[in-house]
């Protein structure tokens, strides 16, 4: 994914994916973030990855709840959260809709009320004009984009968990082996 990100780096791509990831961890607090998709694609990846970059980045607010369309009444908790939560969401809560298709007429609804409770839309989408104009911020990702759709979810969700120098994979093993080993010592 970071070559991915250099490579995009002089596109404009890169800014775009940082400001929305900005605006995901505009959410005052833990909960807060609630993350939506269609009845035919829910965003179970991009969740997960919200939930990881939050328990990384210490980022409480950023860990995500996910909305779904159909909960099955025996699964765990964090997985029986149904659209009605959408209809309770408010002032300092953010409804991220990530849609690569058209989002139904029943999800514009609740999102259209949500604005009016003044939770902050913000939307991932494959071109739908209806859903990015209820969004505060949207990003579009176009068919021919440098690109997936699952590609932009990943540099959303690595952008939202920015917190300055993230430390890459050898930072973490030799923090690891430092922890491990005890410090170096000089011959």
């Amino acid at each position: 994914m970071t070559l991915l990100r250099e490579i995009l780096a002089s596109t404009g791509w890169i800014e775009r994916t940082r400001e929305l990831g900005l605006a995901l961890r505009a959410t005052r607090s833990p909960g807060g973030l609630l993350v939506v998709g269609t009845p035919q694609e829910e965003p179970w990846h991009l969740t997960a990855h919200l939930s990881d970059e939050a328990r990384f980045a210490g980022l409480p607010q950023l860990a995500p709840t996910l909305v779904r369309w159909a909960p099955a009444p025996g699964a765990p908790a964090h997985l029986r959260v149904g659209l009605e939560r959408i209809e309770r969401a408010g002032r300092g809560e953010t409804l991220f809709v990530v849609a690569e298709e058209r989002a139904p007429e029943t999800l514009l609804e609740r999102v259209s009320d949500a604005r009016r409770t003044g939770t902050t839309i913000l939307a991932l989408d494959g071109g739908d004009p209806d859903l990015a104009g209820l969004a505060h911020d949207a990003l579009t990702v176009p068919e021919r984009a440098p690109f997936s759709f699952d590609g932009a979810q990943h540099l959303v969700s690595m952008a939202a968990g920015e917190t300055g120098r993230r430390p890459g994979l050898r930072d973490r093993l030799a923090g690891l082996l430092e922890r491990i080993s005890g410090p170096r010592v000089a011959d």
